[in-house]
């Protein structure tokens, strides 16, 4: 995709919408990272019906600690891998209570050494929590980068690359949401919604979906 035609597509995502949100609740930096890590695998519709009630009891990385692993459990139980995931936010809410004077690290090298957090949750917290230019490759921007050929790759890093490297600077800080959001509700996996996309004539998909 031209400059040109890559500039274009993000104009019209973001007059479409100015200013996108994820759509994981949260209360503060400690609690978005703990829903990231709980989205793994998981839906965003999901993980916020599990957090409500546990982010009501909890919001502080000593907390996490002192509410256990068994008692993390009962809150998350409906999401996908629990057990592993209960461990991991234990884990990594031990370290930042002892390392991190109870805060979440603003670098993605300290955020990945975290148990549980890897590159996409580490740029996903850096994005929403601290406004860093950072994008975060999931199954949804994946197919929208190769489908689109805003962005073909053939691993997620690679498309990400390529992104940070395609974007005009300005788009940067919310290329994620439009992109995450586009890919859920218009450029869908099974069948797109191409009448209904404000990109379709820029887009390079050749089974181009039909009213």
């Amino acid at each position: 995709m031209t400059p040109k035609k890559v500039k274009d597509f993000f104009t019209r995502l973001q007059k479409q919408n100015p200013e996108p949100k994820g759509e994981l609740e949260f209360t503060n930096d400690y609690t978005l990272l703990v829903a990231v890590v709980l989205s793994a695998q998981a839906t965003d519709t999901g993980v916020n019906k599990a957090t409500r009630a546990l982010f009501k009891a909890v919001s502080t990385p000593e907390e996490m600690v002192k509410l256990g692993e068994a008692g993390l459990k009962q809150y998350i139980k409906t999401i996908g891998l629990y057990n592993a995931k209960a461990k991991n936010i234990i884990a990594l809410s031990k370290i930042l209570a002892a390392e991190h004077d109870g805060k979440v690290p603003r670098t993605r090298e300290a955020l990945v050494k975290l148990p549980g957090v890897g590159r996409k949750t580490a740029n996903v917290v850096l994005n929403i929590a601290f406004g860093e230019k950072t994008i975060a490759v999931d199954t949804h921007l994946f197919r929208v980068g190769n489908r689109t050929g805003l962005a073909p790759g053939k691993t997620p890093e690679e498309v990400e690359k390529k992104l940070l490297k395609a974007v005009p600077d300005q788009y940067l800080r919310h290329a994620h949401h439009w992109l995450i959001l586009h890919g859920r509700y218009v450029c869908k996996a099974r069948r797109p919604d191409c009448p209904a996309c404000v990109v379709r004539d820029l887009c390079a998909y050749k089974d181009k979906t039909k009213e």
